[in-house]
């Protein structure tokens, strides 16, 4: 591959002031809190998925038996329900912290059909990119028939030219107000494409901060070089499928054992000083549902390289009846309360809070710097999170008995609009403010000394620490044809990069989209062949997917 000369895009940072709408549209501002019942629009699934047809209807969200229902009717193919939220009361309190972003300023499609059929960002959508994500290929050495990717069963292959994915990256760091600051490598399986050690370190020279892959980690398991090779590149994070700490799961739902090479990617990860893994197990009802405390555990017991598990209830592909989604669906609530029960209460369901209410932190952190930073904006309905401080012993708390953290929220609120109002002295007044905030730690002890060494010293040494134990748990819960919501996708921040320039809402893209990007940029296997030259690796990726062996 010819040298590239890669700058950093953009190769400043912009001021707020200098911004469209000037420094004064930073001001937190929360969306009005709404009853149920309520009507929002979804999609038809059944003309979606028998004719490729995107029907637009509207949808209503309404309790019943303590559960929040989705009811939704297509004038040709009648009445869909189906269970939106399993928990109506965490729903009506995760509502209150939805925080309004400051969207994208340059979308890069027109409104012409409307949502979602203008996905690319259209004018509509409110949110910028937190989290990029790019498919190098649609070959894997994996056959599972939960996944996207299916090069070797369709007969194609999917995968731009290295210079289209440069061009992809540009794009995304091209975003205003916000340049997308995290990138994930996904696909089918990005390692088995030859060119991912130059893409993370394009990655890396274009300016993303933050450098991960997809990967069900098979080749990292198979060769702690390989490993070494990407870290050296740049690569910060491995994005683990983790379905599970027995045999059981992974034959279930990749059709073979993968635990003891998931076992031994991670004891790579620990020799090559790779101190950042997430654990992502795909949460099926009835096949692990019962695993999710042990998997917490596991994280707990090598958090030395695990700093994260991203729970992701399954999203229904294909048609399916209702008495089948009911078997197969679990929600957000569903996975949460199951994780109290165990984990014998360790870890309780009103610890979780909304992807959005993270919203002020990255909203006064851009102000105190004095340009636009990562705002986590999603729709308060995506996703929970909270985190885990572990002891020296290696027993945990949730950081909720440690940390006030909603005056810690309303705090972050304060400093954001003295800026954004600009109140005069508002450096030295949020630095004040700031080192109060030491008041809102319960217990003293290494949490409060790390914490007031960080804010009164700017000590990140003493963050890193810190940092080191704590374990981040997710739930981010993707939309099928089912369950979509448009207000959902027009709120998403996990967005697609595709080769003809469009930036693409995750649950749009897999749920709509794929399919018509992967048709038109599909070739033949042998002309694939014949153009790319494939080495050892990647023609195994079509013709000899893994199975473990005893």
């Amino acid at each position: 591959m010819t040298e590239i000369i890669i700058k950093p895009i953009p190769e400043k940072p912009v001021p707020h002031e200098k911004t469209e709408g000037g420094i004064r549209r930073y001001h937190v501002e929360k969306y009005p809190v709404r009853e149920l019942p309520y009507t929002t629009q979804s999609i038809c699934p059944d003309c979606l998925l028998e004719d490729d047809k995107v029907t637009v209807i509207e949808a209503t969200l309404y309790e019943e038996d303590g559960k929040v229902m989705y009811k939704k009717k297509c004038d040709i193919h009648g009445e869909f329900i189906d269970v939106y939220w399993g928990d109506a009361e965490m729903f009506k309190r995760a509502m209150t912290y939805w925080y309004k972003s400051v969207g994208l300023d340059n979308p890069r499609t027109e409104t012409i059909k409307g949502c979602p059929e203008d996905c690319g960002q259209c004018p509509q959508h409110k949110s910028h990119t937190a989290l990029a994500l790019i498919d190098v290929t649609n070959r894997c050495n994996l056959r599972c028939p939960i996944c996207f990717a299916h090069a070797a069963e369709s007969g194609t292959v999917v995968e731009p030219e290295p210079e289209e994915i440069l061009e992809m990256m540009k794009n995304l760091r091209s975003n205003l107000p916000v340049p997308a600051p995290a990138l994930q490598f996904a696909g089918g399986e990005p390692t088995v494409s030859k060119y991912l050690p130059q893409y993370i370190r394009w990655a890396k020279e274009l300016g993303f901060k933050h450098v991960q892959i997809a990967s069900n980690a098979i080749r990292i398991g198979k060769s702690k070089e390989y490993l070494q090779e990407l870290r050296d590149a740049g690569l910060s994070t491995i994005y683990m499928q983790f379905d599970g700490v027995t045999p059981e799961p992974y034959i279930e739902a990749r059709g073979s054992n993968l635990l003891p090479i998931k076992l031994q990617a991670i004891q790579h990860a620990r020799e090559v000083g790779m101190e950042s893994i997430v654990l992502v197990p795909t949460v099926v009802r009835g096949v692990n549902d019962d695993q999710l405390g042990d998997i917490i555990k596991f994280a707990i017991k090598n958090s030395d390289v695990i700093r994260c598990v991203n729970f992701q209830p399954v999203s229904i592909t294909g048609r399916i009846d209702y008495s089948e989604r009911e078997q197969m669906r679990i929600t957000i609530p569903d996975a949460i309360h199951l994780i109290e029960e165990q984990t014998d209460g360790m870890i309780p369901a009103d610890a979780w809070y909304p992807v959005p209410a993270m919203l002020p932190v990255g909203r006064a952190l851009g102000l105190m710097k004095g340009h636009p930073e990562l705002e986590l904006s999603s729709h308060f309905a995506c996703g929970m999170s909270t985190f885990l401080f572990i002891d020296e012993d290696g027993s945990y708390q949730p950081i909720t008995d440690l940390i006030e953290i909603d005056k810690f929220i309303h705090l972050l609120e304060d400093i954001a609009n003295l800026f954004a109002d600009q109140k005069r002295g508002a450096s030295t007044r949020a630095k004040a403010k700031l080192t109060s905030s030491i008041r809102f730690i319960k217990k003293k002890g290494i949490l409060k000394d790390l914490l007031s060494a960080f804010l009164n010293r700017g000590d990140y040494d003493s963050l890193a620490k810190f940092m080191r134990r704590i374990i981040m748990l997710g739930m981010m819960h993707f939309q099928d044809a089912y369950n979509f919501d448009l207000e959902r996708v027009q709120h998403c921040d996990i967005n697609y990069a595709a080769p003809d320039g469009k930036i693409i809402p995750f649950c749009s893209m897999n749920t709509i989209h794929r399919g018509r990007i992967e048709k038109k940029h599909a070739i033949p296997i042998s002309e694939w062949r014949a153009k790319h030259k494939p080495d050892k690796v990647e023609e195994e990726s079509l013709t000899k997917p893994f199975e473990f062996k005893e």
